[in-house]
């Protein structure tokens, strides 16, 4: 009776739909991938009255850079269109450094992450840090000029979001450290600058499992070159993980649809859930959570 209830439930596990549906539209495995997921059939849409790269991505001459009536430019959607941001496929290296300069002890941390693949965003952990860009689904940017607030969507994982202050506040002296930490911005020019400070550390900066500390301050420069196109340049600063600043650059292409629902189970649990360590960062006061 055991062995017929083993096998049974195997059956049910391999032919539920629950687990099937979500590989459609997944990118063939490339090696050593890290973990990350495929973007849903439609979802790399985004000028596709224009052609595309990909699944609709626009290739033809690029449109000017959307714009309000007095002449701030948009990042987010328009009257005419909808707008979610994606980057460029899915990036093995996300930061794009060939020699991350870690200190020393630090380096053994991302080791053993690229090992074990303990990914916070996949158990429905907030993505945090530059991961909120990086996630396959896309980011949606809203803009409220009533409010000076500026939030910033992202789909998958938890389905959270960030705001950033803009009415011209400082980082407060004293903050109770967050997922997003808390972020104030400002325009140059046509960019978004924003300026984010007490991370809690829990999050990771990108898909590969590169660590950062609760002393982390980011700098992001989003600037759109055009109507399907965001440069988006993020300066990292963490002396705990890192002996130097570094900078990194990329672009995210335009999807013209709606921000879809993304459902995160509840008590989301890895098969590593167990594997977590307590550990206290160097010229940390607390101790800090590995995952």
């Amino acid at each position: 009776m055991r062995q017929l209830f083993t096998v049974f439930a195997a059956s049910a596990l391999f032919l539920s739909p629950a687990l099937v549906l979500p590989l459609r539209g997944q990118q063939q495995p490339q090696p050593n991938p890290g973990v990350q997921v495929g973007v849903p059939e439609g979802r790399a849409g985004g000028g596709a009255r224009q052609g595309g790269e990909g699944r609709g991505r626009e290739t033809g001459p690029p449109r000017p850079t959307p714009r309000s009536s007095s002449g701030h430019v948009l990042l987010g959607s328009t009257p005419e269109e909808k707008g979610v941001w994606l980057p460029r496929g899915v990036a093995p290296n996300p930061l794009g450094l060939k020699d991350t300069p870690f200190q020393p002890w630090a380096r053994a941390v991302f080791a053993d992450r690229e090992k074990n693949e303990l990914e916070p965003h996949t158990r429905c952990k907030p993505s945090g840090v530059l991961r909120q860009f990086l996630t396959p689904y896309g980011v949606e940017i809203v803009e409220l000029p009533e409010l000076q607030q500026i939030y910033v969507f992202d789909i998958g994982g938890p389905h959270t979001y960030k705001t950033v202050y803009m009415d011209g506040r400082s980082h407060p002296e004293s903050l109770v450290p967050t997922y997003y930490g808390h972020s104030i911005g400002w325009w140059d020019g046509d960019t978004l600058v924003i300026d984010t400070v007490g991370f809690n550390g829990f999050t990771r900066l990108d898909t590969k499992g590169n660590p950062h500390s609760d002393k982390l301050h980011m700098v992001q420069r989003l600037t759109r070159t055009d109507a399907g196109h965001i440069t988006y340049k993020v300066t990292i600063e963490d002396p705990v993980y890192y002996s130097t600043p570094f900078t990194n650059e990329r672009t995210f292409t335009i999807a013209n649809t709606d921000l879809l629902e993304y459902s995160c189970e509840e008590n989301n649990r890895s098969l590593w859930e167990g594997r977590i360590k307590i550990w206290v960062p160097p010229g940390s006061e607390q101790p800090r959570i590995q995952k």
